[in-house]
């Protein structure tokens, strides 16, 4: 079966079951011993074991072989040697932990594909125009009211004194 075959029909197996944050590495120009490495997510122990269980199935399906598989017992972490294909389904944290996307940092990223390559010159040596988003408009100012001067006899509102209550005359007193 042809490697890129292959591939794709791992992928596809485990997108079936829906496995999550699948990654292939082309790892050919790293080792010698297996062309490509799939790496994948599962939610459960379970969810682990069918994943694994499905690529073998559909690779022997297609006519592929299955060298052997690991982990299935713990569920974990699951390996399935597919030959030129090395299939790892794993859990969150075990993934997170071994981190073999860094340990193969090296290898070319295959799936996902990786982020488009920018646009190419054309003939006339110039950048194809590309839609460019639209700019954004400054939000219009709110007018500033304008203070009035302050004069001396002006004073704040929260300043002025009330006025005075008025006083009752003191009575007086006369002489007995």
């Amino acid at each position: 079966m042809a490697k890129t075959k292959l591939t794709a029909l791992v992928v596809d197996a485990l997108e079936d079951i829906k496995a999550k944050d699948i990654v292939v590495l082309d790892v050919r120009k790293l080792t010698s011993v297996f062309d490509y490495i799939a790496i994948a997510s599962a939610d459960s122990t379970r969810q682990t074991r069918a994943l694994a269980r499905h690529v073998v199935d559909k690779v022997k399906e297609h006519g592929g072989q299955i060298f052997g598989s690991e982990g299935e017992d713990s569920g974990e972490w699951v390996l399935v040697d597919c030959g030129d294909v090395v299939v790892h389904v794993m859990q969150p944290a075990v993934r997170m932990h071994y981190q073999l996307e860094q340990l193969w940092a090296e290898g070319k990223r295959v799936h996902p594909p990786p982020a488009k390559a920018p646009l190419k010159k054309a003939a006339t040596g110039k950048t194809p125009a590309a839609k460019k988003p639209a700019a954004k408009k400054p939000a219009a100012k709110k007018p500033v009211a304008k203070k009035k001067p302050a004069t001396a006899k002006a004073k704040p509102a929260t300043a002025r004194k009330k006025p005075a209550a008025k006083k009752k005359p003191a009575a007086r007193k006369t002489a007995r």
